[in-house]
């Protein structure tokens, strides 16, 4: 089970009152887009792993860069479950398949 390819999404709300609250939650996002994350929504970015496994490092660099008052969540889900997720866009469901931003060549 730990070569299966797992998703790792990070879920988080930040404080963008101040403008170093932004500029804390610009730096966090970066953080996660330089850890090969990629953006799902706003708020929600998640990481391909193709031969699964725990990634303690990473979860260990995201734990410690939460901003000052940010909330944070990090769920792991196998490749089978993000591939029976239901996407809507403008009410109307996607049944394009979805590839991984990081394992886009092109």
């Amino acid at each position: 089970m730990a070569d299966d390819p797992m998703w790792l999404l990070v879920m988080f709300d930040l404080p963008v009152t101040t403008k170093k609250e932004r500029r804390d939650a610009t730096a966090f996002r970066n953080l996660l887009l330089d850890s090969g994350f990629s953006m799902v929504q706003f708020s929600v970015y998640a990481r391909y792993r193709p031969t699964g496994g725990s990634d303690i490092r990473v979860v260990s660099g995201i734990k410690a860069n939460v901003p000052s008052g940010g909330k944070v969540r990090i769920l792991q889900i196998t490749d089978r479950q993000w591939s029976t997720m239901l996407r809507f866009s403008n009410r109307q469901i996607e049944n394009d398949p979805e590839t991984p931003e990081q394992l886009t060549i092109f």
